[in-house]
């Protein structure tokens, strides 16, 4: 115990501070145990690892309760309020607590014990609120899955990743400020939520990581991207693949809403006509299923539907 206090304590005297490592649960047994392994091998040992656990009903929170380490905090909810809300519940526990940043991770990941002590020196060295690594699918270690990111205004402020599907042949080695990433793995200063607040719980599950960024980017808050720091990333391991019920609905709901709440009606027009032109298009040409296409249809109603309450609620 003695040692464990004395290398905290060298670490906080090194200016790195204490870590709030937040990541959400939901039926996440099976990927669970190398993640808690390799959170608990870092070398940056001020960290805490929130456990916010989306009312899993697997053995999620015994293995949690297994692995006793006093510096894994579960934080159970009684119904699944989502990805974005999830973390939420992290942050605020990692805030009121003292951390001095807190690290959005998804534990379907596995990453070397240096990671938490390279992301948190990025932060100084590069003068930056946010840092990232270079993530890789983790079934093929020399692909890329992000290299950082970007948003493309064209298509709405999407979010890309750089390199997505390449082979790691040095391209994305130079380290620098990139404008977006998702939070699968970003630590982010306590001063960044100061700035901007928490996650938009009302995205539930995705695209609440390109809203946080964009609003980030606005704010003028620099994200930096570490090519040397490495993470495997379990792709859709525990979402599933990329026709989903759950991937078309809340994918296309929260778009809509994302173009609404931060463009207004009038500037999102013409983006929202592209896209109901591309669906249709792909439904004449058999590119897309009769029964997506309904579902997407539903689902862009859904999120005006969600702007429309948000607004009232600001009144």
């Amino acid at each position: 115990m003695d040692n464990d206090l004395n290398r905290d304590t060298q670490a906080r005297l090194k200016g790195h501070g204490r870590i709030g490592v937040v990541t959400v649960t939901y039926n996440s047994a099976s990927v669970l145990q190398p993640f808690m392994e390799c959170v608990a091998k870092q070398t940056h040992v001020d960290f805490l690892l929130y456990i916010v656990d989306n009312a899993s009903k697997d053995a999620t929170l015994q293995m949690v309760a297994d692995f006793a380490d006093p510096r894994f905090i579960p934080i159970p909810s009684a119904q699944n309020v989502g990805v974005a809300e999830g973390n939420n519940l992290g942050i605020r526990a990692a805030l009121e607590a003292g951390c001095d940043s807190v690290l959005l991770l998804n534990n379907d990941t596995e990453f070397g014990p240096t990671m938490l002590k390279e992301l948190a020196h990025g932060l100084e060295d590069h003068h930056v609120e946010m840092t990232c690594p270079k993530m890789m699918y983790f079934d093929e270690p020399h692909r890329i899955w992000a290299a950082g990111g970007t948003f493309q205004p064209l298509y709405g402020y999407r979010g890309v990743h750089y390199g997505e599907g390449e082979i790691d042949r040095g391209r994305y080695d130079e380290e620098r400020i990139v404008t977006y990433v998702p939070t699968c793995c970003v630590l982010i200063a306590r001063s960044v939520f100061d700035k901007i607040g928490i996650m938009d719980a009302r995205y539930f599950v995705y695209v609440d990581d390109v809203d946080f960024m964009y609003r980030a980017l606005m704010a003028g808050v620099k994200l930096f991207y570490l090519s040397k720091t490495v993470l495997l990333h379990k792709v859709s391991s525990l979402t599933g693949q990329e026709e989903s019920t759950t991937m078309i609905r809340f994918c296309t709901r929260n778009r809509v809403y994302f173009l609404l709440k931060h463009l207004g009606w009038v500037r999102s027009s013409p983006y929202l006509f592209a896209y109901q032109a591309h669906y249709l298009l792909a439904l004449v040409r058999g590119k897309m299923r009769r029964s997506v296409y309904s579902k997407k249809q539903t689902a862009v109603i859904e999120g005006m539907r969600m702007f429309h309450a948000a607004q009232s609620e600001k009144r």
